[in-house]
């Protein structure tokens, strides 16, 4: 078995997936993610980047390939390590905000730290500052259903960010934004990986956010292409998360 590059915190080689229905979303897809390099995996609806996505970070096993993390295999992993894994090491931000309405925004927003074990108080000083610098600091005592979409997706993003994971997995992390405030999100976001060497993977079939990458692999139906024209985003806010193909 052929080691990954020391200098990839991600690695996968030949990965195959079929969906429950039988249908395949990826067919022997390979690649390398350096330690703190935003990669973009671009590509249009239905060519397998959530799926990709779902697999490098251990939320679907992987029963036909290999998936690494910093030379450790998650392919050979039972389901208590991957949910280890995910819990202590990396982050995810979905096309859709997934916020507990029983808590209120910084309580969700602190919430992966107080499951690592931080004390209360620092997550909630972890929280406020990421809320703040995503520009709704002072919605941070609101419940969910009291937020516009676009501002449960601002928190959804400081939840990611707030525990500073070794890897960020984000599915179309700006969907539901408008288009004037995607660009200040996007920056922040890009901004804080780099300056906390934070790993990001990054699904999207918008060409501009993929522009912001360091780099771009492209997909179509499940295989790696060298280039995929994708067109740009559409300026509405609320749009459909993606589905598992995605």
């Amino acid at each position: 078995m052929e080691a990954p590059p020391d200098n990839d915190v991600l690695w996968a080689r030949s990965l195959h997936h079929r969906h429950p229905d039988g249908s395949p979303a990826l067919a022997g897809v390979s690649l390398g993610v350096r330690e703190g390099e935003i990669l973009a995996v671009s590509g249009p609806r239905g060519s397998g980047k959530t799926t990709l996505l779902r697999c490098l970070s251990g939320l679907v096993p992987v029963r036909h390939g290999e998936v690494w993390f910093n030379s450790v295999p998650l392919h050979s992993m039972g389901p208590v390590g991957r949910e280890r894994l995910r819990r202590d090491r990396f982050s995810w931000i979905d096309p859709a905000p997934l916020l507990l309405p029983e808590l209120n925004v910084w309580e969700n927003a602190a919430l992966p730290l107080m499951l690592r074990g931080t004390s209360r108080r620092r997550a909630k000083t972890a929280a406020l500052e990421w809320l703040e610098r995503l520009d709704i600091g002072d919605k941070a005592r609101r419940r969910p259903h009291q937020l516009h979409q676009a501002e449960r997706q601002r928190a959804s993003i400081a939840r990611a960010l707030a525990p500073a994971p070794t890897v960020l997995f984000a599915d179309e992390p700006t969907a539901p934004l408008h288009r004037a405030d995607r660009s200040h999100v996007l920056r922040t976001l890009m901004t804080a990986a780099r300056s906390h060497g934070i790993t990001v993977v990054l699904a999207t079939h918008d060409a501009e956010t993929a522009a912001l990458a360091d780099r771009t692999v492209s997909l179509l139906d499940g295989r790696r292409v060298n280039t995929v024209h994708l067109p740009p985003a559409p300026d509405t806010e609320g749009r459909a998360a993606c589905s598992l193909s995605a």
